[in-house]
This record gives structure tokens, sequence and C-alpha cells, in this order.
């Protein structure tokens, strides 16, 4: 143990949960806690889908992103190719259909780590790197109301953008970047 850690932080006991709302693979739970003084308190989790994302890199060295409008910051970002995996799959294979749905690109998977998503939810996101990545087919999106567009960015270009805090996935872009090498 670190010498400067006291060991005073304890578990809190989980005395119930209820789902409070479900809706495009989300889930937000209500979940209430003994805390160690013996108070008790509610906190709302979120759940769901464990996410996937991947550092996509084509054969000469460019980082693939997604263009595409997102509701929680409402405006249109470019952001690292993910998804979640559908009933039965991998998180490998999801990663490799979400990628090939939403670029058109094939390449080299490699897992890098599984991230705690939140301190406030359940899930947690599968980070990879896809190297010698080629262009085989035109984008497949399955949503109706998802359009996306493949951009490409230099290795210079994409640490600006992770600088920049304008990337949902910032965390998978910095561990594929150490990953392979190029930070």
């Amino acid at each position: 143990m670190n010498e400067h850690m006291q060991d005073t932080v304890r578990s809190w006991e989980e005395l119930s949960r209820e789902e409070v709302f479900r809706k495009y693979g989300r889930v937000i739970e209500k979940v209430m806690f003994r805390l160690p003084d013996g108070r008790e308190t509610d906190f709302y989790l979120q759940g769901g889908h464990d996410p996937i994302c991947c550092l996509p890199m084509t054969k000469d060295g460019k980082v693939i992103l997604v263009r595409q409008y997102r509701p929680g910051p409402a405006k249109i970002v470019l952001d690292l190719p993910g998804g979640s995996a559908k009933e039965g799959e991998t998180p490998e294979a999801a990663m490799a259909r979400e990628l090939l749905e939403e670029t058109g690109y094939r390449g080299t998977l490699r897992y890098v780590a599984t991230l705690l998503v939140d301190a406030y939810a359940t899930s947690r996101r599968h980070a990879f790197v896809v190297t010698e990545c080629e262009k085989v087919a035109e984008p497949l999106l399955e949503d109706e109301g998802e359009r996306v567009e493949a951009v490409l960015m230099t290795l210079p270009e994409f640490r600006e953008h992770l600088r920049s805090g304008q990337l949902n996935d910032i965390d998978v872009g910095y561990l594929g970047l150490d990953y392979l090498g190029l930070l």
C-alpha cells in the first residue's frame, strides 16, 4: 500500500436496485446504498451495453475518424469509430463490424484495454487499435437516422485533435497511440 494512504475508505452495502429508464441500449438504475456510517442514500447509475471503440490507422499512418452529429454536445464532431456488440457477438467481432459499417475500412484488430466508462456507470468500454486499414467497401449504416463520414487525419493533426478536447473517446486515442508507441 502507498505510504500516503490511510486505509480509511470502506465499501458501501447495496440495498436495492431498480431500473428507472431503458432506451437505445442505455439503462438508468436507482441504487440504494448503506454507507459505512449507517446512513442510506441513492445513486442513479448508467448501465446497458458495454461500448467498444478503436483507434484505426491506415497502412500509410493516417488515423480514421468518423464525422457525425452528436446530440449531447449538439454539434457535428470527429470521433473514433465505435458502438456496441449485438446479442452473442464478441467485442472483437463487434469492433470489426462497426469499423466496416461506419468507415468502410478493415484492418488488423488488437485489443488494448477494458476501461471504466464513468464513476457513475456500470458498463466497461473495450478499447482496440486497428492497424494496416484498407478501404474495402462504402460505409453501411443500419440506423436510419445515423449519418457518418469517414475522415482521414495525419498523426500530427490527430494529436492536435486529442489536445483540443473535442473527442468523445480521448482515453482510447491516447491509449491506442501509447500501445502503438506513437505518443
